[in-house]
Order: structure tokens, then C-alpha cells, then sequence
């Protein structure tokens, strides 16, 4: 496993609970199971399965030139983080010709993924996916196998469905975003989180996401410790991309999308909820104080110039999806 922050890391602990042996790369070495890239390969048997759980875009890519010179033939590349699914045709023809097979794989699941299960949408050769079974079952959740995993198709599959996935979780957080401020703007309501802890069960509107936001005002009820600043990683612009490109009518993921880049000039009740959905299911940073953005991208397949790291380096670093926003905490 190769990125151990708040996904990497909880994954490769279900892993071992699952009864898979696990070696995990990260530059923090109060993380890391060996010193480097090099190590991390010398130290597993042949042929080899190597997870890659880092942020999307120029960071993966370099670790997969470093592995596309250290692997083997035979061995497997698995892209766990929020790549963009054309990436992964990129990536899958360059280890091709060393002979590495490649899957991509999207995951969900947050901070709550290492108890409560991943669910993983897995793209690319049927062999291939075949041979990580074991490795899809000790992630997914308990219960039915398609209930939490799909081979979804080819090389870029899983990232497209994962790309819809967070799609739809713009759409759904936003709506409930925007409930938590129309009750807050009534004075006839004296209970808003009470109402929403009201439709945790019997009612249609009933989810995961509800009982989180339910979470998130027991400890904040007025979510006063935050901005409504919203970040996105960028599969929410993918999404709606990809909906102008195939001329698919998505007004509602569309809507979403630009709230998040109107947080961004105006504070307001509904995008504090988003906000604190997001740290609530992933972990993701809230902000405190004026917004900031952060990005950057490497100089080279291996080097960060912002920086001077190199790709392993940035291993470790990736937020819970492994995609590619900045956590403006660390």
C-alpha cells in the first residue's frame, strides 16, 4: 500500500484484520512499514500487487513512473485514489509496456471505511480484477458481495463510476444543506437539528449522510466553529463535464457544483452544513477562519518544484479518497 494517510492507512488496517499480509509505503515514518519505493517492492513476493492511495494527478502519476521502473512482469498496479478515469488509460498503456498489469479501482467509504467497509468500483481486465478478490473482500463491506463491489468495466470503469458516485453526493449533501437552512430561516422553528435527528428513520429522506449531518449538529448546533467555505476535489467538475459531453440533462449536480464555488465568496448556513458533512463522512478539513485554497503540481513525473519532494514523498500525504485537495489543517 503506497499512501498511508486517512484512507491508506485505515485500509491497510482492514486488510490485516481480513487476514491480508500488507506492507505500506509513506514518507512518515511513524507510518511507514519500510524506508522507500525500492524497499517497499524488494520487500514483497513476486508477483507483486502494489495499491497506489495517493492524491489524484501529477503526484500519482510520478508514483507510477517510479514503480513502472522498479516492478516487474506480472506484478499489478491497483490506483485506489480520485484519479481522473482518462488517466488511467494513460497509466495502464505505460506499465503495459514493462509488462504490469493495471487496475483502477474508486473507493468510498471515508474515515468510517476501516470499520464499517469500502465500497469499490474496480475497472479493468477481468483476470486482473479476479486475482485481487481476496483483497476486494477484506475492504468491501459485510454482507453480499455486489452490495459493496462492482467490476464496473475496463481499464477507467471504476474511476468513471466513482466520478458519478461523488456526483451524486453533491447533489444529496446540498439538499439537505439547503433543508438545515430553510428551517433555520422560519422562527417558527426552534429545533432544526431535532427535526433532522426526526427523519433518521421511517421517513424516505432517511441515509447515512442524514444520521452524519445529525452528528455534526449535536456538537455544533448552530455549526458556528466553521465557515461555510466548501472545497471540491474536482470529480464533482468531472461529472458535470461529463454530463455536457453526452448531453445528459444534470441540473441538480450541476446546482451543487457552483454552491460549492459560491461558498467560497459568501458564508451562509446551508454551505457551513456541507462543510461539515464532508469532515464528518471524510474527514476533510473545515475552516476556522478566512477560506484558502492550495494546490501545485510536480515539475517533472517525480518532483514537486513548489516543494522539492519527490513523488515518494508524497506518498503519504492524500486526503480520504485519495484525491487531490489540499487539507488546509496540516
Amino acid at each position: 500500500m503506497v499512501g498511508l494517510g486517512r484512507m491508506g492507512g485505515g485500509m491497510r488496517d482492514r486488510l490485516r484484520a481480513g487476514g491480508v499480509e500488507v506492507t505500506g509505503y509513506d514518507r512518515d515514518p511513524q507510518a511507514t512499514d519500510v524506508e522507500s519505493l525500492e524497499a517497499l517492492v524488494a520487500a514483497l513476493p513476486a508477483p507483486r500487487a502494489v495499491w497506489v492511495m495517493v492524491p489524484a494527478g501529477a503526484v500519482t502519476s510520478g508514483v507510477v513512473d517510479e514503480l513502472a521502473r522498479l516492478l516487474e512482469p506480472g506484478d499489478l498496479v491497483v490506483d485506489g485514489g480520485n484519479t481522473k478515469w482518462t488517466d488511467d488509460e494513460v497509466h495502464a498503456r505505460q506499465l503495459h509496456e514493462v509488462g504490469v498489469r493495471f487496475v483502477d479501482c474508486g473507493v468510498s467509504g471515508g474515515v468510517w471505511g476501516r470499520e464499517a467497509g469500502y465500497g469499490l468500483m474496480c475497472g479493468g481486465d477481468a483476470a486482473d480484477v479476479e486475482r485481487l478478490l481476496p483483497v476486494f473482500d477484506a475492504l468491501r463491506p459485510e454482507g453480499p458481495r455486489e452490495e459493496g463491489y462492482v467490476h464496473a468495466g475496463a481499464v477507467g470503469a471504476g474511476h468513471y463510476a466513482k466520478m458519478v458516485h461523488n456526483g451524486i453526493e453533491y447533489g444529496l449533501m446540498q439538499a439537505y444543506a439547503e433543508g438545515f437552512e430553510l428551517l433555520r430561516a422560519k422562527d417558527l422553528i426552534t429545533d432544526e437539528a431535532g427535526c433532522f435527528q426526526a427523519w433518521t428513520r421511517g421517513t424516505v429522506v432517511r441515509s447515512w449522510l442524514l444520521d452524519l449531518l445529525v452528528r455534526a449538529l449535536d456538537s455544533d448546533p448552530d455549526l458556528e466553529r466553521i465557515t461555510g467555505y466548501v472545497d471540491d476535489s474536482g470529480e464533482g467538475r468531472w461529472t458535470v463535464q461529463e454530463a455536457v459531453e453526452n448531453g445528459v440533462p444534470a441540473p441538480v449536480m450541476s446546482a451543487s457544483l457552483f454552491a460549492r464555488f459560491t461558498s467560497r465568496q459568501d458564508d451562509s448556513p446551508a454551505m457551513k452544513a456541507v462543510a461539515a458533512l464532508r469532515n464528518q463522512f471524510g474527514g476533510h478539513a473545515v475552516h476556522e477562519a478566512g477560506p484558502s485554497s492550495g494546490g501545485g503540481d510536480l515539475g517533472d513525473a517525480t518532483t514537486d518544484r513548489s516543494t522539492g519532494r519527490s513523488a515518494e514523498d508524497a506518498a503519504h500525504a492524500g486526503p480520504t479518497s485519495g484525491g487531490g485537495e489540499v487539507d488546509h489543517t496540516a
